[in-house]
């Protein structure tokens, strides 16, 4: 299975952004962390990438290059995200 890849746009200072961080290493070492590969995304040193998908405000989530949230989202609701798309990929079988 390849892994899901999101993101978390942040900029330095931002006590929100670290804890939707937080919160993202948590539900996916619960799901698995051979499943999702995550990066925090610096918006000051990434500003045409963050813009091209449309943050507008921090934090927000990107999940495979797609704008999933524009703020702060529950436990609940980034689990539920992450479990869609998982559940939406291609099972390769060898």
């Amino acid at each position: 299975m390849i892994p899901i890849k999101v993101e978390v746009f942040s900029s330095p200072g931002c006590n929100r952004c670290d804890r939707v961080f937080n919160l993202l290493q948590t539900v996916a070492q619960e799901l698995g962390p051979e499943r999702i590969e995550w990066r925090k995304v610096n918006v000051l040193d990434e500003l045409d990438y963050a813009v091209e998908l449309g943050v507008l405000s921090m934090p927000a989530i990107a999940i495979d290059g797609v704008l999933e949230f524009r703020s702060h989202p529950s436990a609940g609701k980034l689990r539920e995200a992450l479990e869609t798309r998982l559940q939406a990929q291609p099972t390769i079988i060898d």
